[in-house]
């Protein structure tokens, strides 16, 4: 295959898990009509699986499919630009190692941003659960006023902090699991924060390009199905994370009052869930929020 062919690099991080990535790869090259316009560059962030081994078997079924095993795992945000350093072409894609693509949700993708690339800078498409249910991909920046919605109000569910849109729309952010961009326009914001290790990353991406004047759509008619939603009901690490990238966001971006206010809030979430926790009896929350806590006072 002739590198000069290549328009768009499809960038997919994997670790331990062997068969949902191989999947993620097997239905992005059976959804392709033309599969000399595209290539595939995966980095493994150092599975302790047999992930990078299977991964190797398909570059034997799929020779535009390029894999690099990293020696330790280096994080979300860093295996990201190292793979566009390595990518060739001048559209990009990133992907979730657990997306499976419908149809030709991607040649979609790309034609409607070719056809508007004028207008749009980064375009993200409409992301299902495994019951093809739309799952909630795309929202307002993380304000006070937003980040109190999804801490005490239930935000996601009544679509006050993230939603799934049924037509074409402008938006602060798209999820990080589809987002399809050009390299001028990721070279031009530095690529992805390497000081989040993950969650709040395309956050921050997308937060720095609307500040540069860069525009953000949401695209329904490119449907995948994300299987991040189905993950078991402990999660405590995700938790711990997305505080994590809070406290790390508001640094960066907010003032001095608005940091304290956000750490307030944090505390008073974990407080209260806690004391849920001891009324329910529910070991999780009071485990989770306890470190929770325990981060934020750090802080």
């Amino acid at each position: 295959m002739s590198l000069s062919k290549i328009e768009l690099s499809i960038i997919i991080i994997s670790y331990n898990t062997a068969p949902i990535t191989v999947n993620c790869i097997n239905s992005i090259f059976n959804s392709f009509k033309k599969t000399d316009i595209f290539e595939v560059v995966i980095i493994d962030n150092a599975s302790t699986d047999n992930t990078l081994e299977e991964l190797k078997k398909l570059q034997k079924t799929y020779q535009n499919a390029r894999i690099v095993g990293n020696s330790e795992n280096v994080g979300f945000a860093r295996a990201n630009n190292q793979a566009v350093k390595l990518a060739q072409g001048k559209y990009l894609l990133f992907l979730n190692s657990d997306i499976l693509v419908l149809d030709d949700a991607i040649e979609k993708l790309l034609d409607f941003y070719k056809s508007n690339e004028k207008s749009i800078n980064f375009l993200g498409g409409k992301l299902l659960n495994k019951d093809l249910s739309p799952q909630s991909s795309c929202g307002p920046f993380y304000s006070l006023p937003v980040i109190f919605a999804a801490l005490f109000l239930r935000g996601d569910y009544w679509g006050l902090t993230r939603y799934s849109p049924n037509k074409k729309k402008s938006v602060d952010w798209i999820s990080g699991a589809c987002i399809l961009t050009t390299r001028q326009e990721f070279d031009r914001l530095e690529g992805f924060d390497e000081n989040i290790f993950m969650y709040m990353d395309e956050i921050d991406l997308l937060y720095r390009a609307k500040k540069m004047g860069a525009t953000v759509f949401f695209y329904p008619n490119s449907r995948f199905i994300h299987l991040g939603s189905a993950s078991s009901a402990k999660r405590t690490y995700p938790i711990l994370q997305v505080y994590k990238g809070f406290i790390y966001f508001y640094k960066k971006h907010y003032s001095f009052f608005s940091n304290k206010l956000l750490i307030f809030m944090l505390k008073l979430k974990a407080l209260v869930a806690i004391i849920i926790g001891k009324i329910s009896n529910n070991n999780y929350l009071i485990e989770t929020y306890e470190k929770a806590y325990k981060m934020v006072q750090m802080d």
